[in-house]
């Protein structure tokens, strides 16, 4: 499900700064020789070939949910797991899925045009020599209806383009809208369309993003085919993910369950995706203002807003049953922290065939595993349990996931180190996200991986990438920060912070649980055919990873680090790197505060002297914005003495255990790990949770109530100031300031033990 963004980049040049910036940032390890032999033997039982028939096999036949290759798929890698040595089980959850019955999309006047909402097949390829049926152009969870009105085009229907519509005069209420995929998450446009009073909403894929405008089509290229559509779930994980019916408990046969009625998660309208083929005929009978420039894609149209006279029709009809869910789990015991547990996961199933996404990541997780089942035939064993999982129903929205982590929660929050997952994967750069107290390791793992392009190691080409993306003119001053800090061979480059979009979820929001989230991103156009009929094996094989050195690439990234944290006798978290992280995130949040006081000031004298009245065109529609209230200086008091004192703790535990770690009796040992275990489930206190969302629990990371997959950092104070809802900042900042002294707490009782305390 999740696509990584793409930065601002100009590559040739990035090419040249590494070749000559390559041994800068060679830091050297800290591991022993006997480890590197290790990892060594581990890259040796790395084989792309294998990885290539594991994926032609995978993605043979369509695999969503209910599919009967998507149930063959999981018996299979569980029939791998076993012959490598695993102890492995499938998992069964039973989870609300509709399927379509019936889709009809058609323009009713001036003229007739109906939808096909299915996707040639191309010769030669997976999507014409497959026998099962593909699901059609769908959108998971959306409301079925039957719908009639006129036609309004809205962008990319967020809240910035509804603002616009208002600038220009037009609403939707009582319509149906069209809008383009990007600018954020798909299930933000009908819930924010419904929010404005529309009755249904079509999606699709403008050229502009994916199809011939960036490069050559599938099959002459990688991007989208005119008749390619981007299936997808539209279920509101702003308020949870997983089962929309057992929010918070397994979904079990026998799970006390909502009635789909009160189920807060599913869409309100009518909601399907269409290609950019269908789209041109739809948006050229729009008439009404011209679309502002931002606005305009890149189909040979006049891009229009309305309403009308385009009229459409939407109907939709689902069979709304509960389908079985099959996740994968394979342990490999532990010899002497059995209870201790390095979670890794990757999803099996996918929205047609699913090649890249999912199978790329999962194809990297069966090459690991593997590895592992080698590496214990000839003698290893790690110190700590190993948990291989290969979820299920990912795509509709995380569900075999948080299915299977809510059903082991307790058990989950006693014994998990680090959740480690990966999503789909492509030839480019090493992308990282997830908690900063693991982002030394990942340093310090990437500066020892080599790109097989440029023979830099992986972190050398990041740190090139980020400097060079502060050289773009639409660089902001975080892409500038990243980039100073890259140039520095002492500093750790930084790694994203999460929000949702992968199975890490449940780990991170939910949990508490430190994750990382890795894979190789942005030169193979892998997002051309993200969620189609196209995403096949010869795709993947031409166009995203020719060879599957990338695949194999993530599998050596992941398997060192996964080597890492079972075999290390010290926690190997950071503490500094996540407290100059959080130090970041208050000052970014200040800045919006600030931000948001000036905006509303500066509207305020507009408004007072009638600008946006003069400087409309007498001669067409406008309207005025919603005056904003002002933005009173909010409490942030605690939270920064919290921040402050947590960088303190954080170098005083730091400093310890480089001192003294190496020196630390079997007993201390056993006592800093304890304590810094389930450290970061101080940040999400169980009995707190994000306002109106209480399902999120972490107060430093989660997805954007309206960006979608999109982090957003200090979560409860930073929505509250980006809604206005001043009160639910003050309380936040005091509730977050709250987890970071906790947090602050364990290190110094940690810090007391690697003292001699």
């Amino acid at each position: 499900m999740l696509v990584k963004p793409s930065r601002q980049l100009v590559i040739s040049f990035a090419t040249v700064v590494l070749l000559f910036i390559g041994v800068a940032f060679a830091a050297p390890t800290s591991i022993s020789s006997d480890e590197v032999t290790l990892e060594r033997n581990f890259d040796a039982l790395i084989h792309p070939d294998e990885m290539r028939d594991w994926m032609k096999l995978l993605a043979a036949q369509p695999n969503h949910v209910s599919s009967p290759h998507d149930k063959s798929n999981a018996d299979q890698i569980l029939a791998w797991f076993k012959d490598w040595g695993w102890d492995a089980h499938i998992e069964t959850f039973w989870a609300l899925y509709p399927k379509p019955i019936s889709e009809t999309l058609e323009l009713v006047g001036p003229q007739k045009f109906s939808s096909t909402l299915q996707e040639p097949p191309i010769p030669g390829d997976s999507s014409a020599t497959a026998t099962d049926p593909a699901l059609p152009a769908y959108a998971a969870y959306q409301s079925d209806g039957d719908v009639t009105a006129e036609l309004v085009y809205v962008n990319y229907g967020m809240l910035d383009d509804y603002k616009m519509l208002e600038r220009l005069g037009v609403s939707v209420k009582g319509k149906i809208v069209i809008a383009r995929y990007g600018g954020g998450w798909r299930g933000l446009k009908p819930k924010l369309a419904y929010d404005h009073g529309a009755i249904g909403c079509i999606i699709y894929s403008d050229p502009a993003q994916d199809g011939y405008s960036v490069e050559e089509t599938y099959p002459n290229g990688p991007m989208r085919p005119p008749h390619g559509v981007q299936r997808g779930s539209v279920l509101d994980m702003g308020l949870y993910p997983g089962d929309p019916l057992t929010p918070g408990i397994g979904a079990t046969k026998d799970a006390k369950r909502l009635d789909r009625s009160n189920a807060p998660t599913i869409m309100k309208i009518p909601t399907i995706p269409i290609s950019y083929a269908d789209a041109q005929v739809f948006l050229a009978a729009l008439n009404g203002p011209a679309a502002p420039q931002n606005w305009r894609g890149a189909l040979p149209i006049t891009y229009r807003v309305g309403p009308g006279p385009a009229l459409v029709h939407l109907a939709i009809k689902s069979d709304w049953q509960q389908q079985p869910i099959y996740d994968v789990i394979a342990m490999m015991k532990g010899s002497t922290w059995p209870d201790q547990w390095v979670i890794r996961g990757n999803h099996h199933d996918g929205w047609v065939f699913g090649a890249t996404d999912p199978l790329s990541g999962q194809v990297a997780l069966l090459a690991e595993a593997k590895a592992f089942g080698g590496l214990a035939k000839q003698g290893w064993q790690p110190k700590r349990t190993i948990v291989y999982t290969s979820w299920d129903a990912e795509e509709p929205m995380l569900l075999g996931s948080t299915e299977w982590a809510e059903q082991h929660a307790d058990e989950l929050k006693k014994k998990v180190v680090l959740y480690i997952n990966s999503d789909s994967n492509e030839r480019g750069f090493l992308g990282v996200g997830g908690s900063p107290d693991f982002q030394h390791l990942i340093n310090e793992v990437a500066a020892e991986v080599i790109d097989p392009e440029t023979g830099v190691s992986i972190g050398t080409r990041e740190r090139a990438k980020m400097r060079i993306a502060a050289l773009a003119p639409t660089a902001n001053e975080h892409a500038r920060a990243e980039a100073k800090i890259a140039a520095d061979p002492d500093k750790d480059f930084p790694i994203e912070a999460l929000g949702s979009g992968s199975d890490f979820s449940a780990f991170l929001d939910h949990l508490g649980i430190p994750v990382l989230d890795v894979g190789f991103y942005e030169e193979g156009h892998s997002g051309g055919v993200y969620h189609s009929r196209y995403d096949t094996f010869e795709h993947h094989s031409r166009f995203v990873d020719p060879g599957f050195v990338y695949d194999a690439m993530l599998a050596k990234t992941v398997g060192r680090i996964v080597l890492r944290v079972v075999d290390s006798d010290l926690p190997l978290q950071n503490a500094s790197g996540f407290a100059n992280a959080v130090s970041d995130y208050l000052d970014q949040v200040k800045k919006l505060a600030d931000d948001e006081r000036e905006e509303a000031e500066t509207q305020a004298r507009l408004l007072h002297d009638r600008a946006f009245q003069l400087a409309a065109d007498p001669t067409k529609p406008s309207g005025l914005p919603t005056a904003l209230d002002r933005v009173p200086h909010l409490e942030f008091a605690a939270l920064e003495d919290a921040v402050d004192r947590l960088k303190r703790t954080a170098k005083s535990y730091d400093d310890a255990l480089a001192k003294n770690g190496s020196h630390l009796s079997s007993a201390q040992i056993d006592q800093v790990q304890a304590l810094m275990l389930n450290i970061d489930q101080t940040l999400a206190p169980e009995n707190v949770g994000l306002p109106g969302r209480d399902w999120y629990k972490n107060l430093i990371y989660a997805p954007g109530r309206y960006t979608g997959y999109e982090g957003k950092t200090l979560p409860g104070v930073r929505e509250a100031i980006e809604d206005r809802r001043w009160s639910d900042a003050n309380r936040y900042a005091k509730l977050t300031a709250g987890a970071l002294n906790a947090y602050s707490d364990r290190l110094n009782a940690a810090t007391a033990v690697l003292n001699g305390g």
